[in-house]
């Protein structure tokens, strides 16, 4: 029976993923002029359309931190508390922005919106997180900054929903506070399961611990939902502000492009979801938090669930230089197959 099949019987939520160390298994290569010089573990789990697993790799029900890729499943916490937002700003609101000026003047927007400035802002200040535009900030003589942290957005937000529904502002950080509460809430209504554990993520907003099945299964809960609603707001503002859930020339936002009706959203550690408007989701997970494995095993994990390769070709490898020419990949190991031909020379 699918999630939604039990939540309509009013069953509970199934138990909490267990905390143990996950059991990854191999998930990419690092191919250098033939030979495999490195491996990266990781875990993969491809679901159908209709919620079943049509692939998994390593271990997809361990607790494990989705990072930002939860950030889709909080905004819409915040939808169904009241936040008024939609289009750009919205987007922004599911953020880990690169600290473009729009990313900027967007998060002052919100803030704005609920009287409220940049000082009341409690994410830790930060750098812009794009290279350029961190550099460029630099040379400026510019100092880190709340709002130039990437995930200002998301922090403004979350300050407007409590504004707006009369609760403290102070501690809205605070895994007790209402808001919290209600975040952790829909966190366990979308992925189905309850929460393992709480802690802190780099920003200091609380952290659920869930399996990697649960952020699948949480992804297409939003992509599949009726119009109209929480979940397909935010989808439809991710989609159509890619680079304001992101940024300039990043890979997340070019992976929405270039396949029609994909929402995804990518984390720290190796962390990157993707769901499509049927229902068919990829959840990655890269043991070793590198951040080179991650597109192209999410993109191996798209042709898995159907997907035209053709579309996903630039994501299938990432080139490796040898004295400034290509002589090898980071790409998808033979169990993530689809993408071989398309991914570099033959498979050593």
């Amino acid at each position: 029976m699918s999630l939604d099949a039990l939540a309509a019987c009013g069953s509970p939520l199934a138990a909490a993923p267990a905390v143990r160390e996950p059991l990854h298994a191999p998930v990419a290569h690092l191919v250098r002029g033939g030979v495999v010089e490195g491996v990266h573990h990781g875990s993969v789990v491809v679901l159908a359309a209709d919620g079943s697993v049509e692939l998994q790799l390593g271990d997809i029900e361990a607790a494990f931190h989705p990072r930002s890729a939860l950030k889709p499943v909080q905004a819409v916490a915040m939808l169904r508390a009241g936040l008024p937002l939609d289009g750009e700003l919205l987007s922004l609101a599911a953020a880990s922005h690169s600290g473009e000026e729009r990313h900027l003047a967007g998060t002052r927007r919100i803030l704005e919106l609920a009287g409220l400035t940049e000082d009341d802002l409690r994410n830790v200040p930060d750098l812009p997180f794009d290279p350029v535009v961190r550099e460029n900030w630099i040379r400026a003589g510019r100092l880190p900054s709340r709002l130039a942290q990437n995930c200002s957005g998301k922090h403004a937000a979350m300050l407007y929903t409590a504004r707006l529904n009369g609760w403290s502002l102070d501690d809205y950080l605070d895994p007790a506070h209402p808001l919290q509460q209600a975040i952790a809430e829909i966190v366990e209504d979308l992925t189905g399961q309850a929460v393992a554990q709480v802690t802190v993520d780099g920003c200091g907003a609380p952290l659920f611990a869930i399996s990697l099945h649960g952020l699948a299964r949480a992804a297409a809960r939003i992509t599949t939902a009726p119009a109209g609603t929480p979940e397909a707001r935010l989808a439809d503002a991710m989609r159509e502000h890619a680079e304001m859930a992101s940024g300039s020339g990043r890979d997340v936002a070019a992976l929405m492009r270039a396949v029609p009706g994909l929402l995804a959203k990518d984390g720290f550690e190796g962390v990157q979801v993707a769901a499509l408007p049927d229902g068919r989701a990829v959840a990655v997970k890269i043991a070793d938090g590198a951040d080179r494995a991650r597109v192209p095993v999410a993109a191996a994990g798209l042709a898995r669930a159907g997907v035209d390769p053709a579309a996903l070709a630039e994501f299938a490898g990432m080139p490796l230089l040898g004295g400034g020419a290509v002589v090898g990949h980071v790409r998808p190991t033979r169990s993530l197959d689809p993408l071989a031909r398309l991914s570099g020379p033959a498979w050593p």
